[in-house]
C-alpha cells in the first residue's frame, strides 16, 4: 500500500526546464570549430553497415531502419564512398551479337575501360570498311581481275560454240543463233538452202542432213548442259575473288584489333566471328543503300551493321573504386534493365544494340541503393530483385513477354553474373512486416542497422552537436552560430523528443531550423545567427501550423467546449489529450466525468459502447475496476456500476494517460468530494493506483496553461503529473516565468492518493491494523459508500428471497 502521507511534489523552476548553459563552450561562434569526423551516436548502426558491407557471403545485403530525415541516406552514402574509393573497380559488360542465333545476344565481360575501347574501335573498323571495301571493288586491280574471269568464262563459251560450228561447216551445216537460241540449217556453196529448196533435194541428202542435223544436236545440247556448271564455276571464281577482296581488307584491320586484346580470348573469338561475317556478306559493304517501295513510296534503305557494334551495357573506365549507385524510380525494368524496341514499317523490332541496363547492371561490384517503400509499390520490382540475388545473376525478361501480355519479338540475352550489395532504406514497420511475411527476406537482408533517434545529452553530445550545427552551417552556407544560439538549439533539440535528458538525431528537422534562423537572422541584419533568430525560427514554425489549434482554444474560450478553470465540481475533472497534426502536436483540456449508481460492480466506457475508445483505452477502464475491487472490496461485492465518460469528445479516444485522471473522478463521486476546477491532471495508473509515465507531457502542461493564461491566472491553477515524467520536462519560458512568480503550479504524484488529496483538499487516509481508514478520508468515504450500497443490495436480495418462499409455500 502507498504512502498516503507523502505529500505531492511541487516542482520548482528549474526542474521545469534544462536550460543549456553557453559559458561550457569555449568558443564565441561556430566559425571556430572543426567540421565534424564522427557520427553523433549511431554506433550501433555504423558497425551494423561495417560488417554488412565488409562480409562477401550470399544473403547479407542490409536494411538499414530509422525515420525518414534522420539523416540515414547521406550516412550511409559518406561511409560507402569512403569504402568504394580503395575497392577495386569492376569490370565492363557488353553485349555483342551472336551471329547463329540473333535473339540470344552474348554477355562479354572485360577488364575496366576496355568495354568503351572495344566499342570504339569496332565503330572506327565498320567506318573504314564502308569506304575502304567499295573502294577496292572499284580498283582497277578487282576489276581486271574480275573481267579476267569473265573473259575466261566468255572464251571458254565461244570456243565451245566455234568448235561446233566448224564440225557443223565440213557437213554442210549451219550453226543460227536465233532469239529463241541455237539452230542448224543445211548449206549449199555456203548459203542456207531455203525450205522450199530444201524440199527439192532427193531423199537421200534430206536423210543425210537430218542426221548430221541429229548429231550435232545432241553435242549442241551437251555444250548447253555444261553452260549451268560453267556459270556456276564463274560465280564461285568471281565469290572467291570478293572473299579475298574484302580478306585483304578485313584481316589487317582485324588484326590490329587482336593485338590490343590479345590477352581475352573471349573478344579474340568474337572478332574472328566478325571477321567471317564481314568477308560472308561483303556486299553489304558494295551496296550500302537499298531502294524498296512501301505504300506507293519510295524508300532508302541504308545498311546499320549493327550487328558489328559492341553494347557497352555498363562502363566503369571513368569512376574510381566500386560503384555507387542510388535508383529513385526502382521499376521493374529499371532494376533489372530491359530491351527496348524500334518501329520499322509499322512494325516493332529490336536488336541488341537496343538493350538498356537496369540499376543491378550498374551496381554490379559495387552498392546498390533502394527506398524500400518505392520498390514494394511497384509492380514485380520486389520480386525481380530478390529473383536476381538469389539466382546471382541479372536475366533481362520482358514482363509482357513473360505474362504473354505482347507477341512482339523480343530478345534473350544471356544472363550477366551478380555480384553486388544492395542496401535498403526504409522505416521500421517495412523491415518487420517483411521479416514475418516474406520467408525469403531473412535469406537475404540479414543485417540491420538500426538508426538511434535519440541520444544522451550531457556535455559532451553537447559539443559534439555544436560541431554538428557547425559542419552544417557550413554545408549549407549559413552564417555562424553564437554560442548562445547552439544552446537555444540544444534545448530546443531535447524538446523536439519530449526529454529533458536526451536530444534528437533527426538531422532534417536540426537542417531546416539552422536554415530558418539564418533566415531571420540576415532578416534582423545580424553577422552572425544569435540565441533570438532561433527562437525567431522556432516560433514562426508552430505559427505556420497553430490555426486549427487556435481554433479549439477558441472555442473553449467562448465556452462552446465546455472547460471549467475555477471553482469544485463532484465526480467532474479535467484531463488532458495531445493532438498530432503531421509534424506539429499540441493539447487541450478536455472534461472527463464519473457517475455511480447501485449495481453489480460493472465498469460503462461509454466511449467503448460507442465504438470510440480503443483498446488501450478500454484497458485503462478495466483496470480501474480491479484496483477498486482490490482496495475496497476484498470481502464483498461490488455493489456499483459506474459510468465514464469524455465529454463533447466526437472522435475516437485511445491511450491510457487519462486512466489517472477516469479514477479520481471515480473517486470523487464515490466520495461525494468535490474536486478543484482549477487543476488538469494527466497520466496512467496500475491496479496498485501507481501514477505510471505518459507522453506528451509538455503539450499537456502548455495547452491547460494557455487556457488558464487566456483566462488570467489566479495562482490556483495547475497541472498534476506522473513522478515518473519530471526528466521529460521541457516548458517553454512563459510557464517557467509564471511558476516562478506563483501564478501556475506544477506538481508530480506517486500515486492515486497523493492525486485525489490534492484535488480535493482532502487527506486520502491511510488504512490502519484492521483495514480501516481515518475518518474524513477519500477513502474512508468511499468505503462507507460501498457499504452503504452493499447493505442495500443485500436488503434487495432478502426481500426478494422472502416474496421467493412465500410464493413457493402458496403453490
Amino acid at each position: 500500500m502507498q504512502n498516503n502521507h507523502t505529500l505531492p511534489l511541487r516542482l520548482l523552476p528549474q526542474q521545469l526546464y534544462q536550460a543549456c548553459d553557453h559559458a561550457q563552450f569555449h568558443f564565441q561562434t561556430t566559425a571556430e570549430l572543426e567540421d565534424m569526423t564522427e557520427i553523433i551516436g549511431q554506433m550501433r548502426a555504423l558497425d551494423a553497415i561495417r560488417f554488412g558491407t565488409g562480409i562477401r557471403h550470399d544473403g547479407y545485403n542490409l536494411f538499414v531502419l530509422g525515420p525518414s530525415g534522420i539523416g540515414k541516406d547521406s550516412m550511409v552514402r559518406r561511409f560507402l564512398e569512403t569504402r568504394a574509393s580503395g575497392e577495386h573497380k569492376p569490370d565492363d559488360w557488353c553485349y555483342i551479337n551472336n551471329f547463329e542465333q540473333a535473339h540470344k545476344p552474348r554477355s562479354l565481360r572485360l577488364p575496366s575501360g576496355k568495354g568503351e575501347e572495344l566499342r570504339q574501335r569496332m565503330e572506327k573498323l565498320v567506318d573504314y570498311l564502308r569506304s575502304a571495301i567499295p573502294a577496292l571493288f572499284e580498283g582497277d586491280d578487282y576489276r581486271a581481275k574480275h573481267s579476267a574471269i569473265q573473259d575466261e568464262f566468255n572464251k571458254r563459251q565461244e570456243q565451245a560454240f566455234e568448235e561446233l560450228g566448224g564440225e557443223a561447216g565440213k557437213q554442210q551445216i549451219a550453226l543460227l543463233r536465233t532469239p529463241d537460241g541455237f539452230a542448224f540449217a543445211p548449206l549449199r556453196d555456203g548459203e542456207v538452202i531455203p525450205p522450199e529448196e530444201y524440199e527439192k533435194l532427193p531423199e537421200e541428202e534430206q536423210k543425210r542432213v537430218e542426221a548430221a542435223i541429229s548429231g550435232l544436236q545432241e553435242k549442241l545440247e551437251k555444250i548447253l548442259r555444261q553452260m549451268p556448271q560453267w556459270r556456276k564455276e564463274r560465280h564461285e571464281r568471281i565469290e572467291q575473288l570478293d572473299r579475298a577482296t574484302t580478306l585483304s581488307a578485313v584481316e589487317h584491320s582485324v588484326s590490329e584489333l587482336k593485338e590490343s586484346f590479345a590477352e581475352l580470348p573471349e573478344v579474340l573469338k568474337f572478332l574472328d566471328e566478325v571477321q567471317h561475317e564481314m568477308v560472308d556478306r561483303a556486299d553489304d559493304f558494295r551496296k550500302q543503300e537499298e531502294t524498296s517501295s512501301f505504300g506507293g513510296m519510295t524508300m532508302v534503305v541504308r545498311q546499320s551493321f549493327h550487328q558489328y557494334m559492341v553494347n557497352v551495357l555498363v562502363g566503369n573506365g571513368s569512376h574510381p573504386g566500386a560503384p555507387i549507385v542510388s535508383e529513385d524510380n526502382p521499376t521493374y525494368s529499371n532494376l533489372v534493365g530491359r530491351v527496348e524496341h524500334i518501329s520499322q514499317f509499322g512494325a516493332l523490332v529490336t536488336d541488341f544494340t537496343l538493350i538498356k541496363p537496369g540499376a543491378l547492371h550498374k551496381a554490379n561490384g559495387g552498392y546498390l541503393l533502394l527506398d524500400i517503400r518505392k520498390v514494394l509499390t511497384q509492380p514485380f520490382a520486389w520480386e525481380g530483385l530478390k529473383r536476381a540475388l538469389q539466382s546471382r545473376e541479372i536475366r533481362i525478361e520482358s514482363l509482357g513477354q513473360m505474362y504473354s501480355l505482347v507477341s512482339t519479338v523480343s530478345l534473350e540475352p544471356q544472363p550477366i553474373p551478380l555480384d553486388t550489395k544492395v542496401i535498403l532504406f526504409g522505416d521500421r514497420i517495412f523491415y518487420y512486416l517483411l521479416q514475418e511475411y516474406d520467408p525469403e527476406f531473412c535469406e537475404l537482408f540479414k543485417v540491420a542497422a538500426d538508426f538511434e533517434e535519440r541520444i544522451e545529452r550531457n556535455a559532451e553530445t553537447h559539443l559534439l552537436y555544436a560541431k554538428l550545427i557547425a559542419t552544417l552551417a557550413r554545408k549549407e552556407k549559413l552564417l555562424p552560430f553564437e554560442r548562445g544560439a547552439v544552446a537555444r538549439l540544444i534545448e530546443h533539440g531535447a524538446r523536439m523528443v519530449g526529454d529533458a535528458e536526451r536530444l534528437t538525431t533527426h538531422m532534417r528537422s536540426i537542417v531546416d531550423l539552422l536554415r530558418e534562423a539564418d533566415f531571420c537572422a540576415r532578416e534582423a541584419g545580424h553577422a552572425v545567427a544569435e540565441a533570438a533568430d532561433v527562437q525567431c525560427a522556432i516560433d514562426a514554425q508552430i505559427r505556420r501550423q497553430d490555426r486549427l489549434r487556435d481554433r479549439l482554444y477558441e472555442a473553449i474560450l467562448r465556452d462552446t467546449l465546455v472547460i471549467a478553470t475555477q471553482g469544485e465540481v463532484t465526480g467532474q475533472i479535467n484531463g488532458l489529450s495531445v493532438i498530432q497534426l503531421g509534424n506539429f502536436a499540441f493539447a487541450s483540456p478536455t472534461r472527463i466525468t464519473a457517475t455511480a449508481r447501485l449495481g453489480d460492480g460493472e465498469m460503462v466506457n461509454i466511449e467503448r459502447e460507442v465504438k470510440l475508445s480503443g483498446a488501450i483505452h478500454s484497458k485503462g477502464v478495466l483496470i480501474l475496476s480491479s484496483f477498486l475491487a482490490a482496495r475496497y472490496a476484498r470481502n464483498q461485492p461490488l455493489s456499483f456500476s459506474a459510468s465514464l465518460v469524455f465529454e463533447q469528445s466526437y472522435g475516437m479516444v485511445e491511450g491510457d494517460s487519462a486512466s489517472l485522471a477516469e479514477l479520481c473522478a471515480l473517486l470523487s463521486t464515490l466520495a461525494n468530494a468535490p474536486i478543484r476546477q482549477s487543476l488538469a491532471i494527466t497520466g496512467s495508473v496500475n491496479q496498485l493506483g501507481q501514477a505510471q509515465a505518459i507522453g506528451g507531457v509538455n503539450e499537456k502542461i502548455e495547452g491547460f496553461f494557455d487556457i488558464c493564461a487566456a483566462r488570467g491566472l489566479t495562482g490556483e491553477q495547475g497541472v498534476l503529473i506522473p513522478v515518473a515524467n519530471i526528466k521529460h520536462l521541457m516548458l517553454r519560458h512563459d510557464v517557467v516565468a509564471a511558476t516562478e512568480v506563483g501564478k501556475f503550479h506544477i506538481f508530480a504524484v506517486e500515486n492515486v492518493d497523493q492525486a485525489v488529496a490534492l484535488l480535493t483538499g482532502l487527506p486520502a487516509g491511510e488504512p490502519n491494523a484492521r483495514g480501516g481508514y481515518p475518518e474524513g478520508s477519500i477513502n474512508r468515504r468511499v468505503a462507507t459508500r460501498l457499504a452503504e450500497l452493499t447493505e442495500i443490495r443485500k436488503s434487495f436480495v432478502r426481500q426478494a428471497q422472502k416474496q421467493t418462499r412465500a410464493k413457493q409455500k402458496k403453490e
